[in-house]
């Protein structure tokens, strides 16, 4: 059985505003990245993928299946919405039970599965714990094992990571990860590091059209030589604004260490640094409009 997302043509419309223009993407087993800013088109791809939207334009098979095949499609995959929620008043272990009662999951297999569940996704001590009281963290952890309850062939996970602290969303990247190695995982956020630390191929929407489609590595390569760096004064900073595209900025007293995108270095004391995946995504996303200086 075919272990692939194929997208080809794809053209989604909410009346007369098209959403998804002319998307072609092959998508294969492990994590891949869906990347660009809010309303890119992200959600829709997804919800299409997942059938929770049809088609209005193209064709989209998953693992073989298509979506027009809809009831199919649904028992392969799992889905993670942005908003997600369960029965706040169930405890952990009894909306798990309930949601493996809907997907059609015997007595036994849900005995088996559920507790083997909770310990992946680190709940196994919080089981009796009501949904309510769970930390937002926590319950992204539950929504992942009731996606996956079902033993699904693909996992769509939509903006995992808003909200999350630091050490909460380090966690959840490796949780992905750790279920992406015998499945596909996509991955959609608006957050670049989120795709650095588990992504190799990817993705990047603007505006309902793929922009770009390959590796990481090869999308910084395409800013080398292009990232530049200058401690400079706070007025001075915001002349360079007028100029060049800045990617990053750190106070230092009266001074800024600014991290900016140039076609040459644009005076003696910037220096030319290693690009990296946040330098190549705003390349891309500015480069072909001419926002930012050469």
């Amino acid at each position: 059985m075919s272990t692939t997302i194929e997208i080809r043509n794809l053209n989604q419309y909410y009346g007369k505003k098209q959403a998804l223009r002319d998307i072609n993407l092959t998508i294969e087993t492990g994590m891949f990245g869906l990347l660009g800013r809010n309303g890119a088109g992200k959600t829709t791809l997804m919800k299409v993928i997942a059938t929770l939207l049809p088609r209005s334009e193209g064709e989209v098979t998953v693992c073989g299946r298509s979506t027009l095949r809809a009831q199919e499609v649904r028992r392969i995959v799992g889905y993670l919405p942005q908003d997600f929620s369960m029965y706040p008043n169930m405890t952990v272990y009894e909306a798990m039970d309930y949601l493996g009662v809907l997907s059609g999951l015997s007595k036994a297999k849900r005995r088996q599965r559920i507790p083997r569940l909770l310990e992946r996704v680190n709940l196994q001590d919080d089981r009796r714990k009501k949904v309510k009281a769970l930390s937002g963290g926590m319950k992204r952890r539950l929504g992942i094992a009731q996606a996956i309850l079902h033993n699904p062939k693909v996992l769509i996970v939509d903006e995992p990571t808003a909200g999350l602290d630091p050490e909460e969303r380090v966690r959840f990247r490796n949780l992905l990860c750790e279920i992406a190695e015998d499945r596909i995982v996509i991955l959609s956020t608006h957050i670049v590091g989120d795709i650095e630390a588990t992504c190799e191929d990817i993705a990047v929407l603007d505006e309902g059209n793929v922009i770009y489609q390959g590796t990481v590595s090869d999308l910084i390569a395409m800013a080398e030589g292009k990232v530049y760096s200058a401690e400079i004064s706070k007025r001075e900073l915001e002349l360079l604004k007028k100029d060049y595209l800045v990617t990053s900025m750190l106070t230092l007293g009266n001074n800024v260490m600014a991290r900016f995108l140039a076609e040459e270095r644009p005076f003696a004391s910037a220096k030319l640094c290693e690009a990296g995946v946040e330098d190549a995504y705003m390349y891309l996303m500015h480069v072909g409009r001419g926002e930012y200086g050469c």
